[in-house]
C-alpha cells in the first residue's frame, strides 16, 4: 500500500466526518461530563484497532496506534466538551440538550480525531513509532489539559513532538494560521472586592461609597496597558463583570469586579497584576474604602516549537499552498499550552467561516457554526505533519 495521499483520504471519508460531527453537535456535554462522547470515542478507536485508555483525566480517552517500527511518538490532541450556552442557530442537527451547545466547534474536533485515526489505522504497517491520539475533555477553562497530565497522558510512551489544531471563523474557509512563537495568549481571572460602608443614597455623606470607588477602579486599570507596557508588546486587561447593591435607594457595603489579563510573556503577566493590586488599593483608599484582590491562573500561553510549527507548515503548503497560510496569533486561550510547555510542538488554525453561507458568528455565541468542508483540511494537515515523523517515506 502506498504512502496515504492525506487529502483525498480525507475526501472520502467527509461523509462520515460530518455524521460524526452532528451527532456529537446534538449531544453536546459540558467538560468533565463527556461520558457519551468518551464512550463513542473509545468504541471507534477499539473498532479501528487502537490500544485504548479510558477515564484519564476523568473523562478523557487515549488511543495508541503502534507501528511496525521503532520511531517517535506523536501526540495528536482534540478536545471534547461543549459550552453553557442555548443554541440559537435553528440547526437540523442543533443541540438537544437545553443550555448546552457546541459553540467553539470542539464537536468538529472529535470527528475529525476520529476520522483522522480511521485513516492512519489503514497504515499501520508503514508507520514507524507511535500515534497518541488525545480526546481531551474540559478545555473551556475547566484544566482538562492538567487533569489528563496528572493522570499520565504524556507518559509511557513520552511524546516526542505534540500538535493540536481549531477550526477558527476569524479566518474564513480556505485558509490556515500557522505561527512560530506565542500563537495563543496566557489567561487569568481576578476577583477585586471594594469594602465600604452602606447606607440610604440620600445621605451619602454618613456612607462610604464602594460603587464610586469600584468606577473609578475600573477607569484606572485601563492606564495599565497604555502607560506600564511597552506598546510593542499585547496585553489585555478588561473587567467584564461588576456587582454591587440590591435597590436604586441604598447604599451597598462592598462592590464586586471580575475581569481578566491576558498576554504572551509571563514576566509581563506578573506585573501586570501587581500594578492592578497597588491600583485597587490605593484608589479605594482614597476613597475611604479597602480592596482586596484573588487571582486564579486558567492557562499559560501557547508557545508553538520552531521545528513543529516549520514541519506543519510545510503540510499546510503541501494541502492548501503557501499562499494560503496566515502568520496571526490570537489573544484568545486555550489549555494546550500545558501540553506545549512539556512537549515541543504546534498548535494551528483552520479557517472556517463562509460568509455567503450566513457562517460568520464568533466562537461561544449562540448562532455559532463552522463550514463543515474545513474539516477535510483539518484533517490532511494533520495527518500529513504526523506523517512526516512517522511515516518519513513518501512525505514532507
Amino acid at each position: 500500500m502506498n504512502a496515504p495521499n492525506f487529502k483525498q483520504e480525507a475526501e472520502h471519508i467527509f461523509d462520515d466526518l460530518v455524521a460524526t460531527r452532528r451527532d456529537f453537535h446534538q449531544h453536546p456535554e459540558l467538560g468533565f461530563e463527556e461520558t457519551r462522547t468518551a464512550g463513542i470515542v473509545a468504541e471507534r478507536l477499539n473498532e479501528y484497532g487502537f490500544e485504548v485508555q479510558a477515564g484519564v483525566g476523568q473523562t478523557g480517552v487515549v488511543g495508541l496506534l503502534e507501528g511496525s517500527k521503532a520511531g517517535p511518538t506523536v501526540l495528536l490532541r482534540f478536545d471534547m466538551d461543549g459550552l453553557p450556552i442555548q443554541e440559537e442557530t435553528g440547526l437540523p442537527f442543533a443541540s438537544q440538550n437545553q443550555g448546552v451547545m457546541h459553540a467553539c466547534g470542539h464537536d468538529g474536533h472529535t470527528a475529525m480525531g476520529l476520522g483522522l485515526a480511521k485513516i492512519m489505522s489503514r497504515y499501520q504497517e508503514k508507520i514507524a513509532g507511535t500515534l497518541k491520539f488525545v480526546f481531551q475533555p474540559g478545555e473551556e477553562g475547566l484544566g482538562g489539559a492538567i487533569a489528563m497530565i496528572a493522570d499520565g497522558v504524556l507518559d509511557t510512551p513520552r511524546p516526542d513532538v505534540a500538535l493540536a489544531m481549531h477550526l477558527w471563523t476569524p479566518e474564513p474557509y480556505g485558509k490556515v494560521r500557522v505561527i512560530n512563537g506565542p500563537c495563543m495568549s496566557s489567561s487569568s481571572v481576578f476577583t477585586i472586592t471594594v469594602q465600604g460602608k452602606g447606607g440610604h443614597g440620600a445621605a451619602p455623606h454618613l456612607a462610604i461609597d464602594p460603587v464610586l470607588a469600584a468606577a473609578h477602579i475600573v477607569a484606572a486599570l485601563q492606564s495599565i496597558v497604555s502607560r506600564n507596557v511597552n506598546p510593542q508588546d499585547s496585553v489585555v486587561v478588561s473587567i467584564g463583570q461588576l456587582s454591587a447593591g440590591t435597590t436604586f435607594n441604598v447604599i451597598p457595603d462592598k462592590a464586586i469586579m471580575k475581569g481578566t489579563v491576558r498576554s504572551y510573556n509571563n514576566d509581563l503577566h506578573r506585573m501586570i497584576y501587581r500594578r492592578i493590586l497597588e491600583m485597587a488599593t490605593s484608589m479605594a483608599e482614597a476613597l475611604n474604602c479597602t480592596a482586596t484582590m484573588e487571582t486564579i491562573a486558567i492557562v499559560q500561553a501557547v508557545v508553538n516549537a520552531p521545528e513543529p510549527t516549520a514541519v506543519v507548515h510545510k503540510a499546510a503548503a503541501k494541502i492548501m499552498g503557501a499562499e494560503n497560510i496566515v502568520a496571526k496569533r490570537t489573544m484568545a486561550s486555550e489549555d494546550m499550552g500545558f501540553f506545549l510547555d512539556e512537549v515541543p510542538g504546534c498548535y494551528f488554525f483552520i479557517g472556517a467561516s463562509n460568509e455567503e453561507a450566513g457562517i460568520n458568528y464568533p466562537h461561544h455565541h449562540p448562532r455559532f457554526n463552522f463550514d463543515e468542508r474545513a474539516m477535510i483540511d483539518g484533517v490532511a494537515i494533520m495527518g500529513e505533519a504526523a506523517a512526516s515523523y512517522v511515516m518519513p517515506n513518501g512525505h514532507i
